[in-house]
């Protein structure tokens, strides 16, 4: 396997890996309608203007199987640097496939997506009901900072079910991504907990 920057070849098949973690990790979240309907077109044209018209400050990075087709990548990783003054680069999506996870590929590409932070803080949003995500960044040093409602996907209304959340899990040093941390003590708990839990902490949008 290798890792490398994403091409505009790669469009239909980091598309196709999106809609399927959507599809296993986010029904409950995101309605059955738009996770069995519209979700692939809808990725389909995400990732066509993001690789075909890249943000200069964002880098996609996929993984290669060891046979050579850009048909079937194993995962990918989406970072936009500079994204917030306060929370520094943002993960925005990082996937691997069904088959390729518990094999090292998640730590690998969010190893990289720090390197590619330019020495900034990171940070990135998981759904609450994702325990099996929320506890892979926690093992990786990230800590839950914050708390907000989910956004139907592409701004169209009816997409969510209900009120879904969102976890913010950041770092204050990119280069400390992946390294053990301390338990917390009990004042951070406190405070951690104050700043998930309390009042107007779930009233922010999410994009």
């Amino acid at each position: 396997m290798r890792l490398r920057p994403a091409l505009a070849s790669d469009i239909q098949a980091v598309a196709a890996l999106h809609a399927d973690s959507w599809r296993r990790f986010y029904r409950g979240a995101y309605t059955d309608d738009y996770l069995d309907g519209d979700l692939l077109a809808d990725r389909l044209a995400v990732w066509a203007a993001r690789l075909n018209h890249p943000d200069p400050r964002a880098v996609t990075i996929v993984v290669d199987p060891e046979s050579e087709s850009r048909h079937q990548i194993l995962g990918f990783v989406h970072l936009v640097r500079d994204h917030d003054p306060t929370w520094g680069a943002l993960v925005d999506n990082l996937h691997v496939r069904r088959a390729e996870q518990g094999g090292g590929l998640g730590s690998a590409l969010l190893t990289r997506a720090a390197a590619q932070a330019g020495g900034s803080a990171l940070y990135l949003w998981v759904q609450e009901q994702n325990t099996r995500a929320r506890a892979f960044y926690a093992a990786r040093g990230g800590r839950v900072v914050g708390r907000a409602q989910i956004s139907d996907p592409g701004g169209v209304p009816g997409r969510t079910v209900g009120r879904p959340m969102k976890l913010r899990v950041a770092w204050a040093d990119a280069a400390a991504v992946g390294k053990a941390k301390a338990a917390p003590s009990q004042g951070e708990r406190r405070g951690l907990q104050d700043r998930v839990s309390g009042p107007g902490s779930s009233a922010t949008a999410a994009g």
